[in-house]
């Protein structure tokens, strides 16, 4: 059995064991490594569910995206409505401090602004206001406060990626400039690669990550 045809069941796989996703409704075609997602699901959230599922499958170079988001029905939400639903889900959002954070809607698109200490909190109000219904789609201009030096932050993220129990490859350096991260070096997945990323994300003040860890087949296989 080829590499394509064992990622592509892997794949899969992880799509049932998903309480989120109903994998026969999500098609997967792998060549050369790179994975294809077609299909339709209810929400924008669900399809970047399949999109990181995918991910963290070993061997998988890359993921096209194409599944298609399920349009409401003919009561869709003015402006208005998803104006009012994303200051509601944001204010009963714990993670999200009130009154920071300005919304704006257009044609059903959400842009979110404003500043934040960390950036959990800045992931958690775009991932909210995305999984409302009719929203097409969320522009997360919110910026991250950076009150945190280069060295303590290079620090904390090293301790971290030691630390973390899904990054098999410790060979990742950091380089800080500021409150901006570069990470480099070689992981055997793209989950892993991801993880690395989201570990430099959590760390305080950091408002931009450059991920150029390779993806790199282990020897053998």
């Amino acid at each position: 059995m080829s590499s394509d045809v064992h990622i592509r069941d892997d794949v899969q796989r992880e799509f049932y064991y998903s309480p989120r996703l109903n994998g026969a409704a999500i098609g997967v075609a792998v060549q050369d490594g790179i994975v294809t997602l077609t299909g339709t699901v209810d929400t924008r959230a669900q399809k970047l569910e399949a999109l990181h599922a995918a991910e963290r499958i070993a061997l998988v170079k890359a993921v096209a995206n194409r599944i298609d988001v399920r349009l409401p029905g003919p009561s869709d939400p003015t402006d208005t409505d998803l104006a009012r639903a994303a200051a509601n889900v944001l204010a009963w959002n714990n993670s999200v401090p009130p009154d920071r954070v300005r919304i704006g809607v257009e044609s059903g698109w959400i842009t979110l602004e404003g500043m934040l200490d960390w950036q959990y909190q800045r992931d958690a109000a775009g991932s909210a206001v995305a999984a409302l219904a009719g929203v097409k789609g969320v522009e997360n201009r919110i910026s991250v406060n950076s009150g945190v030096s280069a060295g303590d932050t290079k620090a904390r993220i090293e301790a971290a990626l030691k630390l973390s129990a899904n990054i098999e490859d410790r060979n990742i350096l950091v380089e800080v400039n500021h409150d901006k991260v570069v990470l480099h070096g070689e992981v055997p997945s793209i989950g892993q690669r991801e993880e690395a990323e989201r570990i430099a994300w959590t760390a305080q003040g950091v408002s931009d990550v450059s991920n150029h860890i390779l993806v790199a087949q282990p020897v053998g296989v």
